[in-house]
């Protein structure tokens, strides 16, 4: 069996730190909206696309914006979650699918700590590239794959990004 990577790992990569630059000038709320909208529109379709009855992922995608919402507690959203990155352990073997379940769980974690979103490119990118190339692909072009969604997940961030936020989520970054 092929052992596959299961997120880009290069934390010094300049798509990486371009997005943790940026991420480290806005608040937990914005990073949420961020993550989870861009795992809802992009890498959830994906897990769909091979696992179309587990709804985990979906439930911790909701799970979080109900968190967001004032709906539902913490420790509820949060065994949610859990369930989600049960799935991704589920689906080992399919790299795509595992790294999209994985960077959902990440990106619904991110409501309990906004340093989480940054799973959204370490995993969510990785499950694209492997989407688009094949799980056969190489390194060097899941990377570059991998590299360029990091650009649009960065756009996208931007976007959405409040100038001069007043209060920052100040993430210690423990990688």
């Amino acid at each position: 069996m092929t052992k596959y990577r299961k997120m880009l790992s290069d934390w010094e990569a300049p798509y990486i730190q371009a997005l943790v630059r940026q991420i480290e000038t806005q608040s937990k709320a914005t990073l949420v909206h961020w993550a989870v909208d861009y795992a809802a529109d992009l890498i959830l379709p994906l897990w769909r696309k091979h696992y179309p009855k587990d709804e985990r992922p979906l439930k911790a995608l909701k799970a979080s914006r109900d968190w967001m919402a004032g709906a539902i507690k913490l420790p509820e959203a949060k065994k949610i979650i859990l369930d989600c990155h049960a799935a991704a352990r589920e689906a080992d073997g399919n790299p795509a699918a595992q790294a999209a379940a994985r960077a959902i769980g990440q990106c619904a974690s991110t409501i309990h700590s906004a340093r989480h979103c940054i799973g959204l490119p370490l995993y969510g990118a990785l499950a694209l590239a492997y989407d688009k190339l094949g799980s056969n692909a190489g390194w060097t072009e899941l990377e570059a794959c991998a590299a360029e969604e990091c650009g649009r997940m960065l756009s996208a961030l931007k976007e959405v990004s409040v100038e001069d936020e007043a209060n920052p989520a100040g993430i210690n970054w423990v990688c």
